[in-house]
């Protein structure tokens, strides 16, 4: 699939963005950033599978990690095997975590790492072990999800939240190993601290304003929880919430479940809970790390059942198995070949707008060179949305700088900011509007703009779009006049 996909809007922008090394970045913290940028300085390539290699493996090491902390828990290697296996037929943490360049991979991975330290660190696996290499490898582990995406945090809370509410494990609070722990996780984090500080505390803002609304919407958490279960698969996320439900009523009295139950607990309520409200869209997979700590309990559920002869189940996932296989084979597949359109005809493309975030724009390059466009003088290319922005830039190989001309610019208003380049000749790219309508907008923010030829995109060797050029000479700046 690596091989086989172009690379979606969000992959672009981050592949786009990791060419300038940071500290940290506007939407999430630096790790997926870094990896990405290491796979292309070591390689020299932008190829898509190399981009996401380290993600892949990231989630092969997720594989082991949950084989092995099932294993820890409840001391059962099938169980191991069966978390493991159900995980990779979960299409959101398979598919995406698995394999894109995204944050999801590096958060996934540390997740799991500080669940297996935890667990070794508090003796919850009933063995003994020396605790201040477990406390300080939970600590690492801390700052290294929280250094890969700002949610994981919420997953995080549950430890805390556990060793309050446990017994037989509340007399680690009065030791200095979870606090020292905690301090090695702060001290991690703090690259995004002082990014956030040298920034206006932009990141932070943009991710806080999501939950912005006044909105009145009591049944949104439902449609969040169906989302989610769609993104997981519904024959395996409604196990999982049933499996939560039940270890959080038995509570600390089984503490291995109530451990797992509270590191999930949050992020399957808040963001159903700000649902409610917010005036913003509640992505699907925001939730996923948590169902992603509910794992082993499902892994143990399914090896008791099948130990005890449970064929049905048995056969239930290797149809989940199969299904996916064929539906991995199928995107592949057509992504690459573009098998539908052959079949059906190319008239189908104008329908299906949603291929297009997975479209490489690979023709865009060659088509200016050839007009001698890319080799003017301080030449910028201008987008009019963010999302367009790493797909230009992913296409042109990071040989031009892109400006976003838009009040909301993403990570390029800071790398590549539209002042930086006042007085310089811009090249508009803008896909699927007319080129009358883009002089019309943009007509107050330079000296004189020139309709070019359009350049059309293609998919395996089918027209699926055209790009409008306008060529704007003497950029007057993005702030000179109200653009509202």
């Amino acid at each position: 699939m690596g091989w086989a996909l172009g690379l979606g809007i969000d992959e672009t922008y981050m592949v786009a963005a990791s060419r300038h090394l940071a500290l940290s970045y506007y939407d999430h913290p630096p790790i997926s950033w870094w990896l990405t940028h290491a796979a292309m300085a070591l390689t020299g390539s932008q190829a898509p599978l190399v981009v996401r290699l380290p993600f892949i493996l990231l989630f092969a090491v997720s594989t082991f990690l949950m084989a092995r902390l099932t294993t820890l828990l409840f001391d059962d290697q099938r169980a191991g095997f069966w978390a493991a296996l159900l995980l990779n037929l979960s299409p959101v943490y398979t598919v995406t975590a698995g394999g894109w360049v995204l944050p999801d991979g590096p958060l996934d991975c540390a997740l799991l790492g500080f669940a297996i330290c935890a667990v070794k660190a508090i003796r919850l696996d009933d063995k003994p072990s020396p605790s201040w290499p477990w406390w300080l490898a939970t600590g690492a582990c801390a700052g290294l999800v929280m250094l890969s995406k700002y949610n994981g945090a919420l997953v995080l809370i549950g430890l805390p939240a556990f060793l309050a509410t446990t017994p037989t494990a509340r007399r680690w609070l009065a030791r200095p190993q979870p606090w020292v722990a905690g301090a090695l996780a702060v001290l991690l984090f703090t690259p995004v601290v002082i990014w956030n500080a040298r920034h206006g505390w932009a990141s932070i803002a943009f991710q806080g304003n999501r939950a912005d609304g006044l909105r009145f919407q009591p049944f949104a958490p439902l449609a969040v929880w169906g989302g989610e279960a769609l993104f997981v698969l519904p024959w395996i996320w409604l196990p999982l919430i049933l499996l939560w439900l039940r270890a959080l009523r038995r509570g600390p009295t089984e503490p291995k479940g109530w451990f797992l139950a509270l590191m999930a607990a949050v992020p399957i309520l808040l963001f159903a809970v700000v649902s409610i409200w917010s005036s913003g869209h509640i992505l699907y997979h925001w939730s996923a790390p948590g169902t992603l700590m509910l794992f082993p309990l499902l892994g143990a559920e399914v090896s008791r059942r099948i130990a005890l002869g449970a064929p049905r189940l048995r056969r239930v996932v290797t149809g989940t198995a199969a299904f996916i296989l064929l539906g991995v084979f199928l995107a592949g597949t057509e992504m690459r070949f573009n098998w539908v359109a052959a079949l059906l005809g190319p008239q189908v493309l104008a329908k299906a707008r949603d291929i297009e975030g997975g479209v490489d724009w690979t023709g865009l390059r060659p088509a200016l060179a050839s007009r001698g466009l890319l080799s003017r003088p301080g030449l910028a290319i201008g987008v009019t949305r963010w999302n367009d922005a790493g797909k230009v830039d992913y296409a042109l190989g990071g040989k031009v700088p892109v400006i976003v001309l838009a009040d909301d610019t993403r990570e390029n208003g800071i790398t590549t900011p539209a002042a930086a380049f006042e007085g310089h000749p811009i090249l508009v790219l803008v896909p699927r509007v007319a080129p009358e309508e883009i002089v019309a907008r943009l007509r107050p923010y330079f000296t004189r703009l020139s309709v070019l030829p359009p350049v059309e995109v293609t998919f395996a060797g089918y027209p699926l779009m055209q790009v409008s050029v306008v060529l704007g000479e003497n950029f007057h700046g993005w702030s000179a006049v109200s653009h509202h």
